[in-house]
């Protein structure tokens, strides 16, 4: 790792905050279209499942991300990829069709990531 520069570090951050995010999502959600029937306390456990292999993916993407971006970089950017895995997640996993809701959240993550990202990463 030492030998990648800022936007090397920042990239494999992305990368890994858009695989954990696919996790994370799952876990938090998955269970309400596979597992509904269920009893929650079996959900709870599979998500937790599913959780262990976001945390094994996210810890280290953070700690990567914390080398060149401040801490609110590093969450808002982790913001911004959720909404980016959850989005597809919601219309095409889910069914749950596109929302317009969705146009104006993307519209307020965006904003954020700019006013967070403006000043440069260290």
């Amino acid at each position: 790792m030492e030998g990648r520069g800022v936007m090397g570090r920042i990239l494999i951050t992305i990368l890994m905050l858009v695989f954990s995010n696919i996790f994370m999502t799952f876990a938090w959600y998955g269970h309400l279209k596979n597992f509904n029937a269920k009893p929650w306390i079996i959900a709870a456990f599979i998500s937790w499942g599913i959780a262990f292999f976001e945390y094994l993916i996210q810890v280290p993407a953070n700690r990567v991300g914390h080398q060149v971006m401040n801490l609110g970089q590093l969450k808002i950017l982790q913001e911004a990829i959720t909404l980016i895995v959850f989005i597809p997640f919601s219309i095409f996993y889910m069914k749950e069709g596109f929302k317009q809701e969705y146009i104006l959240a993307s519209f307020f993550i965006i904003a954020a990531v700019f006013c967070i990202f403006r000043g440069g990463v260290r």
